[in-house]
């Protein structure tokens, strides 16, 4: 576990929000929560954290508000990761020297983010041709049209394209925001950051947008219950079929309906929650990976090196020299 009252450790790196002309204040709301705050239970902030605009006082949604006393657009020069700003009209274009910073940004190897309707700014600002983004699924048709060199992924919540990152409906970026955080924190930070946020740590970008479609029935939804089961026993040597046998299912409709609610199969699910459990276990570093593999329910040392390879890219010794409290 993270350790409490620790010294604060100095950000080094700085994420700077570029918020302009109707831009939506829930989404800059979840970046400055994300990455804006003190957090003395992780021994302070995380990030060094800006906000900027191109005006002095930008009318944010609707007119709901305007913004006033923020950095200039210079502050995106010094941006390590830069999130790009959005609105719910995405035909009117943005403004040259917004699409400037966010070319610039991307030339020095900074990270860029959009959040929902960022997509489109960062296809405006010409950085995404032969990349993969997604954003809310009601702009899939009109963002291909308009951007036919970019992959646009319209079923799932976020999508991780290396040096960017988009996120679908606003609320999205969290999620997105939360994968960052334990991409560059670990996920024990990251599971600190959304317990203070009392919201779902869990929820991958592969998960499926709510794309027009009805409400489960009480017998789909039985697995919630079952997905709950199993987290808790991971230790155990659970199998597909022992889902399924307390599902009351077979192991086809158990397939089915992990691929329809969750985007993924229930032995691929298995795994990637098993890995995100030593991940945790090689976080708090008090258990050796013999230990480790155990408590997870993969079993061996040699399991887990090929599982968390294929999950984190990194070996579970690696993944400990980069994560480890201790």
């Amino acid at each position: 576990m993270p350790k409490e009252n620790s010294q604060p450790r100095r950000p080094a790196h700085r994420v700077v929000v570029i918020v302009d002309e109707n831009s939506n204040p829930f989404e800059m709301g979840c970046a400055t929560e994300v990455f804006g705050l003190d957090r003395p239970e992780l021994g302070g902030m995380l990030y060094d954290f800006q906000l900027c605009a191109p005006e002095s006082v930008i009318r944010m949604r609707d007119g709901f508000f305007s913004l006033t006393a923020v950095a200039d657009l210079s502050a995106a020069d010094g941006a390590d990761t830069l999130i790009v700003p959005n609105r719910p009209n995405v035909d009117v274009p943005r403004r040259r020297e917004v699409l400037d910073a966010i070319r610039r940004a991307h030339d020095r190897g900074a990270r860029l983010i959009g959040f929902c309707s960022g997509a489109f700014t960062l296809a405006e600002a010409g950085v995404l041709d032969g990349r993969r983004v997604t954003a809310h699924w009601q702009w899939a048709d009109s963002f291909r049209q308009r951007f036919p060199a970019v992959t646009f992924e319209e079923a799932v919540l976020f999508v991780d394209d290396g040096d960017i990152l988009t996120a679908a409906g606003s609320a999205a970026a969290l999620d997105l925001g939360l994968h960052v955080v334990r991409l560059d924190h670990g996920a024990e930070v990251a599971n600190s950051v959304s317990r203070r946020l009392v919201f779902n740590a869990n929820r991958d970008g592969g998960q499926k947008q709510f794309i027009e479609q009805p409400v489960p029935s009480v017998a789909e939804d039985s697995m919630a219950v079952i997905t709950l089961w199993a987290l808790a026993h991971l230790s155990e040597p659970i199998t597909v079929a022992d889902l399924a046998r307390r599902a009351h299912i077979s192991v086809a409709t158990l397939h089915r309906r992990f691929v329809a609610q969750l985007n993924t199969t229930p032995y691929a699910w298995l795994n990637r929650e098993r890995v995100r459990l030593a991940c945790r276990l090689i976080e708090r570093g008090d258990l050796d990976l013999n230990a480790v593999a155990a408590a997870s329910g993969v079993g061996t040392t040699t399991t887990l090196r090929t599982l968390m390879r294929r999950e984190t890219g990194l070996t579970p010794s690696a993944y400990r020299q980069r994560f480890s409290a201790i």
